[in-house]
């Protein structure tokens, strides 16, 4: 193994001790004497890869995201329709709501630092405004097929990224409710199924 393997490999053990340690007590509990513990280094090998423990967050964060908006681009770009590649990304909110429930703390952990601290706010604000604009978008080409009603596109993005935060914020405080990933795809075909054009769909409901 190369010095380049084993620092990447140290810096994945890093990553994943920290992922453990906030999703069981928390960001503000976890120290880095206990992530270095946990991932079986010593804290010179943390700071020589990370500066704070607020960077190590932060790249959680950002893996988190990105790892979505790519499975987003690849299911639109792998079907024909508006609705369909909708139908299809509810089965990455799906993947989501099966992760541990753990996982689950740490998108709470995400939205209450995001509240207080400027540098995270900015890390969580700026994908979802990437989101917002993939969704709006996304309105606008099924409006232009004819296979969307004639929406606002951005209403229809945000009321999108509402619906998909709220499920999953329900999920984090009652994982046990009910089955999230069932739930969120008939909440996606719903919604689909109120947006979709009707071939005898009059255009009285488009909006002014």
């Amino acid at each position: 193994m190369t010095t380049q393997q084993r620092a990447e490999e140290t810096r994945e053990r890093i990553l994943a001790a920290a992922e453990e340690c906030f999703a069981r007590q928390g960001y503000d509990a976890t120290g880095v004497a206990e992530i270095c513990e946990r991932a079986g280094v010593s804290k010179g090998a943390f700071f020589y890869h990370f500066p704070t423990k607020q960077a190590v967050f932060l790249e959680l964060l950002g893996r988190w995201l990105e790892g979505l908006e790519q499975q987003l681009n690849l299911m639109r770009a792998q079907v024909s329709s508006v609705p369909e590649a909708l139908l299809q990304m509810a089965g990455v909110a799906q993947q989501v709501f099966g992760m541990a429930r753990e996982r689950l703390f740490i998108f709470l952990e995400f939205l209450n630092k995001a509240a207080r601290d400027p540098q995270i706010w900015e890390a969580t604000i700026t994908p979802y405004r990437r989101y917002r604009e993939f969704f709006a978008r996304m309105m606008e080409t099924g409006i232009a097929e004819g296979s969307l009603r004639l929406v606002d596109p951005e209403v229809a993005a945000n009321a999108i990224l509402s619906l998909a935060i709220g499920l999953v914020l329900q999920a984090a405080m009652d994982p046990d409710g009910t089955d999230w990933g069932v739930t969120v795809r008939q909440s996606v075909q719903m919604f689909v199924a109120g947006i979709r054009r009707m071939e005898s769909a009059s255009p009285e409901g488009a909006w002014q």
